[in-house]
């Protein structure tokens, strides 16, 4: 096992291994413990008491930060031609319909966010292949399928995220950068973790949130009370 450099030791030497921090200490934590020459992202990991292999323990859904992610979110927008404008006065990177369609049908997936407009669903679902693996398949339930074009592009823009449990039963999802202060930090994970909350499902029994941790790229994960959020 490699050693841990002066630096790293001195990090995790901040975090009480026999402690669990409120959301509040956590936040603070995460100006204190990220020191990466870049803007580091915090992520929030909250393993939930769900079996996701299960139609009624599916935890999926969408959740508008309060503060954003901190992030540039690419948006193409892949719509008809009455609709380009609105996309691109919403703020969209991309706009198109075919021409993008071909692109992406050669692999081209530079983009975080795919919005388009019902119609249009028929010809992306021969390219599930591709879009699905990276998450970016347009979804009704996301608010991603839409005649509200400029609403959802604006939406995302501002910080309107989509996550969804993965088979271990963990919800993964951005919920700021470490250069944010500490109460919007806070602010945008207690916003994720009550969504969550909100969203048990009712065949899940026991406990539903079993563990949260709050962590910035290449940092320790803080693992926090969730009776404290």
């Amino acid at each position: 096992m490699a050693k841990l450099t002066k630096n790293q030791k001195a990090i995790r030497d901040l975090i009480d291994k026999n402690k669990t921090y409120s959301l509040e200490e956590a936040a603070g934590l995460i100006k204190d413990t990220s020191k990466t020459k870049f803007d580091a992202s915090v992520d929030l990991a909250v393993r939930l008491g769900v079996d996701p292999r299960k139609a009624n323990q599916m935890v999926r859904g969408v959740v508008t930060l309060p503060h954003g992610t901190g992030k540039n979110v690419r948006v193409l927008a892949l719509v008809p031609a009455d609709k380009e404008q609105e996309a691109k006065d919403a703020g969209a990177d991309y706009v198109g319909s075919d021409e993008y369609l071909a692109k992406i049908k050669d692999g081209w997936t530079d983009v975080d966010v795919i919005i388009t407009v019902p119609a249009m669903m028929g010809k992306l679902g021969p390219l599930g292949r591709v879009l699905g693996p990276r998450g970016l398949m347009p979804n009704p339930k996301s608010g991603t399928v839409t005649m509200d074009v400029a609403k959802a592009v604006s939406e995302v823009k501002a910080g309107k995220i989509d996550f969804k449990v993965d088979r271990y039963g963990i919800v993964h999802t951005s919920v700021g950068k470490a250069s944010f202060d500490k109460d919007k930090i806070r602010e945008n994970a207690a916003e994720m973790i009550n969504t969550l909350l909100r969203l048990k499902p009712t065949a899940a029994k026991g406990t539903y949130i079993k563990s949260i941790y709050l962590s910035s790229t290449m940092g320790p994960g803080i693992p926090i009370d969730a009776k404290s959020v």
